[in-house]
């Protein structure tokens, strides 16, 4: 799983974790295993606030473009994140 996060300021609390094909975000799960390779998944069949864009099924990776929010001091790392390659299930650890 591929987290594509699009930084923003604000002063929400982001928390995600992983199992298989489903993304926990705030609590909330959101199961993307029927997604078949090739496919996308458009934004606007998604409930989540914190999912902002089309999630996609590339190569067998899902693709999930997330809302990071930050701080008003945060790190160059939280103000422009890579995306991150999401292997093991749990947490996701996030920039700081």
């Amino acid at each position: 799983m591929k987290l594509l996060l699009s930084p923003q300021r604000r002063d929400d609390t982001l928390t995600l974790s992983k199992s298989g094909d489903a993304l926990t975000v705030n609590g909330t799960v959101y199961d993307f295993s029927p997604l078949p390779d090739g496919a996308t998944l458009p934004r606007d069949a998604i409930d989540c606030e914190w999912i902002c864009g089309d999630v996609s099924r590339i190569n067998g990776e899902l693709e999930i473009p997330i809302l990071f929010p930050h701080g008003p001091d945060a790190s160059e790392a939280a103000r422009f994140p890579e995306p991150l390659t999401v292997t093991s299930d749990g947490q996701v650890v996030l920039p700081e």
